[in-house]
């Protein structure tokens, strides 16, 4: 399909802004262009690339009061040749058909959201920051239009792809772990509902439960299944623990746990790891029982943003504590993080396709 380009003149300030000494956030800020496509009288359309700005809503677009809407986040990195890859982008695209078709929205074809995402980083970039771990961090989402206040799927959508210049997530280094709130209050989803889902609305629904975590020095929640007899996922990544004998441990995906990207590279990184990766039903109950005889030597999460988050200890709503090893972050959490993101920044050789070139064409 061919995109349409409306362009900003190109701006000094986007290098200046990013020498090695800047500061840069993680998702703070934004390139100057965005990606958008309307879907309406069943077909997806006028593909641009225009200037970042506000968007012309209708009160009563059914986003607004229904939340339907979904969204992805991926990365792209500048290699030592000077060019920028993507990040498996592929598994992106598939997996924001996979959340739209949950929540009724119409598929975009893959290999079109991929175009899409390229042809806003051709033009953005020299936002690219000019420091160590930085990224690209890529927000795709669609939200429905239709000005309709009946509950029912919209008949309009727009598709918009955003870019938000990013320091690495650790800014202090990768050497903190943090706890979790394992909570019997708070659930994430149920089997049947939208949990398998990457919708806006599982997000709003975890807030409350993110507030409840930081009141017990928690950065997260750690989810059970509805019994309270399963572990499932954290707020915003997926959970793995670590045996004694090195085994990487990873609960199975269902229809509540949104599959991670980053969950799925460690499966397909057993080998190069140098240990096994597997998937396994976690049961509460067991898991506390391991991490107390020390059969469980570490643990933490994977996802996009942080890539993995090393889990020191948990904290129970009666305030007990219940402390992973020794509490800091482990020798196989740093190999497991150290091998993806060297992959990722191009330092060393991953599965084939796993790094894309955006091609230079504007």
């Amino acid at each position: 399909m061919q995109i349409n380009y409306n362009l900003k003149p190109v701006l000094e300030r986007r290098t200046e802004q990013f020498k090695p000494s800047s500061n840069v956030g993680f998702g703070d800020l934004r390139t100057d262009h965005m990606f958008l496509m309307d879907y309406h009288d069943g077909q997806w359309c006028d593909p641009r690339v225009v200037p970042y700005g506000p968007f012309e809503v209708a009160p009563g677009a059914i986003a607004l009061h229904y939340g339907q809407s979904v969204f992805e986040g991926a990365k792209a990195f500048q290699h030592e040749d000077g060019e920028i890859y993507t990040f498996r982008i592929d598994k992106n695209a598939e997996r924001l058909n996979r959340s739209a078709d949950i929540i009724c929205i119409p598929a975009i074809p893959e290999a079109l959201q991929i175009q899409a995402i390229n042809a806003l980083i051709d033009v953005d970039r020299l936002w690219f920051p000019m420091q160590e771990d930085a990224c690209l961090y890529i927000r795709p989402f669609v939200f429905a239009t239709e000005d309709r206040l009946s509950v029912n799927p919209s008949e309009k959508y727009t598709f918009c792809v955003i870019l938000s210049p990013s320091g690495p997530y650790y800014a202090d280094g990768f050497d903190k772990a943090i706890r979790l709130l394992i909570s019997e209050r708070f659930h994430r989803a149920v089997s049947g509902g939208t949990g398998a889902s990457k919708a806006a609305g599982n997000y709003a629904a975890s807030l409350k439960a993110g507030k409840a975590a930081a009141e017990y020095g928690a950065a997260q929640v750690l989810y059970l299944d509805a019994n309270n007899k399963q572990i499932e996922e954290v707020g915003a990544m997926n959970h793995f623990h670590v045996l004694k004998d090195g085994s990487i441990i990873i609960p199975k995906f269902t229809d509540t746990i949104l599959k991670s990207i980053t969950s799925q590279s460690i499966l397909d990184l057993g080998d190069l790891l140098g240990c096994e990766v597997r998937q396994e039903t976690v049961m509460l109950d067991k898991f506390i029982a391991d991490i107390k005889s020390g059969e469980i030597i570490e643990a933490g999460g994977f996802g996009t943003a942080a890539v993995v988050s090393p889990v020191g200890s948990y904290i129970f709503e009666d305030h007990q504590v219940l402390t992973v090893g020794d509490g800091t972050v482990g020798e196989h959490t740093k190999r497991i993080y150290n091998v993806l993101t060297e992959i990722q920044k191009g330092h060393i050789n991953g599965p084939e396709g796993w790094m894309q070139r955006v091609e230079r064409q504007v």
